[in-house]
């Protein structure tokens, strides 16, 4: 690691930011986050109860993990949807506008208070029964979106098989969400995460898969795993090694703030040529704009806009960042 990159990655202070970083001698690739006041601001600002703050948070953390790879000015973007007491989690991650700007990220959960208050669930059960799906919006054309079952233990669980199914990318992530409090703070909400992929010499769909039980893929339902990818390019071994020592990774290095993720870096993959890159900031933001509200509302007809409206008014929430807006159907309409 150059002395260029320590500097680059104390100019974050490692709080808010993205890290993406090589393991040249097993050809992996991978990104640490660690999100404090974005995530914070987040969670509070809706006031979830703790059990799904800690879901929104992980989704939020693979969204970000997965987002810093798109290019500038594209969006990335995870829904959740099930018939669990979680109906629906939604985030955004918006890439920087320009190289050296910071990415924003925005997120929410829509839940039956109901159902949540006599549920014993956690967790990705919480949500049920159901999918999540990614979108790659560029901004023109159409958007990329792909769908994984909710499989597995974890939100991460079901976007490893996302990665191993669709993009046959051997894919492992470390996450972990707490609120926490330092001496003499208020308690908040931190978060931080690393995701390793397997880059492959060639393309994965020549070799025959080299399971545990054979050809067949080796996860639950005939699903495809990180394993078989990683075999099917007849680098298993590599593949395995990074495995095993990411998942030596600990809750409190991957929250921070006392360990630097460069220090993170090296404790776990020292032996492996770790190679890093400038880092990511990450800001919360919402996109939501009144003036873009009011000119779809303008363009109703004035029996529709009658219809939404109560008081001769229409209101409308934003439920990302809670931001409230009221429109007068009469000014809509130039009465």
């Amino acid at each position: 690691m150059t002395k260029a990159s320590l500097e680059q990655i104390t100019a974050v202070t490692g709080d808010d930011s993205i890290l993406p970083f090589q393991l040249d001698r097993l050809n992996v690739r991978g990104r640490l986050v660690r999100l404090d006041v974005s995530i914070d601001t987040i969670l509070t600002q809706h006031d979830y109860p703790t059990a799904i703050s800690g879901l929104l948070a992980e989704a939020t953390l693979l969204t970000a993990l997965i987002g810093q790879t798109i290019k500038l000015k594209d969006r990335f973007s995870i829904q959740a949807r099930g018939s669990g007491p979680v109906t629906m989690l939604a985030t955004d991650y918006f890439a920087p506008k320009a190289e050296g700007e910071p990415a924003t990220i925005r997120a929410y959960a829509a839940y039956d208070k109901e159902a949540f208050a006599v549920s014993e669930a956690t967790g990705i059960a919480l949500l049920g029964e159901g999918l999540m799906g990614v979108t790659i919006d560029h901004g023109h054309g159409q958007p990329y979106q792909g769908v994984t079952p909710l499989t597995g233990e974890t939100l991460a669980d079901a976007m490893e098989v996302y990665f191993a199914q669709s993009e046959q990318i051997a894919t492992r992530f470390a996450i972990a969400s707490a609120k926490a409090s330092e001496p003499g703070k208020e308690a908040a909400w931190r978060a931080g995460g690393i995701v390793i992929q397997h880059l492959p010499d060639a393309s994965p769909l020549m070799p025959q898969i080299d399971a545990p039980g054979g050809d067949d893929p080796s996860g639950d339902s005939g699903l495809m795993t990180a394993y078989d990818i990683a075999a099917m390019g007849g680098k298993v071994d590599d593949w395995q090694t990074a495995a095993v020592k990411l998942a030596t990774v600990e809750a409190h290095e991957l929250l921070g703030p006392h360990v630097e993720p460069e220090t993170l870096l090296l404790r776990l993959f020292h032996e492996d040529a770790p190679r890093i890159y400038p880092p990511t900031a990450v800001k919360f933001g919402c996109t939501c704009d009144r003036g873009q509200l009011e000119s779809l509302f303008a363009g109703y007809d004035r029996s529709a806009l009658d219809e939404l409206a109560e008081n001769g008014h229409i209101s409308a929430d934003c439920q990302f960042c809670g931001a409230k807006y009221e429109f007068s159907v009469a000014d809509l309409k130039g009465d």
